[in-house]
C-alpha cells in the first residue's frame, strides 16, 4: 500500500505541472484468503507521458519508487514492464517540421477551416516507432459523419467509416509524399 501511495507522487511532486503524465495503479491482487497477510502481492498499472524523456524518467522512477518502498519494510520487489513478452510504447511525438509540412498541405487541398489541431491523447500508438527513426507527423483523416451514423471512435466496437473519405484522405496522403519529395529534391 505505501508503494502505491509513493507512485502517485512520482507525478504530483517530481514533475512540471505544464508537462502531462500518468501514473496509474489499476491492479492490486494478494489473493483472496481473509484470515492471514499473503506472502506475495501483484500490483499492476500504467503510464503515459507525452516527452520521451519524460516517458523514460517515469519507467526508471516506478521501479526506483516500488524496489525501495518495499526495502522500507523490509521486504523485497522486482518491477516488470513486460519487455520480454511484448514492446513497450514510447509516446509518438510529431517532428515540429513535419507537422507544418502536413498542415501546409492539407490546409492548400481542403481550406484552413477543415484542418484542426486535435488535443494530445496519452494512447499507446505503433506509429511512436516510425517517429523515432525518421522525422514524422501523425495525424487523423477526419470521418465523422452524423447523418450515417458515423460518430465513434476507431476503437469502439461501434466505429463505422463513411467510405466517402477514403479517396479525400488517398489525396491527402499522397499529396504530402509527393510534396515532400519534391521539396527535398
Amino acid at each position: 500500500s505505501a508503494a502505491v501511495i509513493s507512485l502517485q507522487g512520482i507525478v504530483s511532486r517530481e514533475s512540471n505541472p505544464l508537462d502531462s503524465q500518468v501514473v496509474s495503479v489499476t491492479s492490486f491482487n494478494g489473493g483472496n484468503n481473509l484470515d492471514m497477510i499473503p506472502e506475495t502481492v501483484v500490483i499492476g498499472g500504467t503510464f503515459r507521458a507525452f516527452s520521451n524523456a519524460s516517458f523514460y524518467n517515469l519507467l526508471q522512477r516506478i521501479e526506483e519508487v516500488i524496489v525501495e518502498q518495499a526495502n522500507v519494510f523490509r521486504c523485497w520487489a522486482t518491477v516488470d514492464f513486460f519487455e520480454k513478452e511484448s514492446t513497450i510504447y514510447p509516446p509518438t511525438v510529431n517532428d515540429d517540421r513535419m507537422y507544418e509540412h502536413v498542415k501546409k498541405v492539407a490546409t492548400d487541398l481542403l481550406g484552413p477551416p477543415n484542418f484542426r489541431v486535435v488535443p494530445p491523447m496519452m494512447g499507446a500508438e505503433d506509429f511512436s516507432f516510425y517517429s523515432q527513426v525518421v522525422p514524422a507527423a501523425f495525424y487523423y483523416i477526419g470521418v465523422r459523419n452524423e447523418t450515417l451514423g458515423s460518430t465513434h471512435t476507431g476503437h469502439s466496437p461501434y466505429f463505422m467509416i463513411d467510405e466517402d473519405v477514403l479517396p479525400i484522405g488517398a489525396a491527402v496522403h499522397a499529396t504530402i509524399a509527393e510534396r515532400y519529395l519534391n521539396e527535398q529534391g
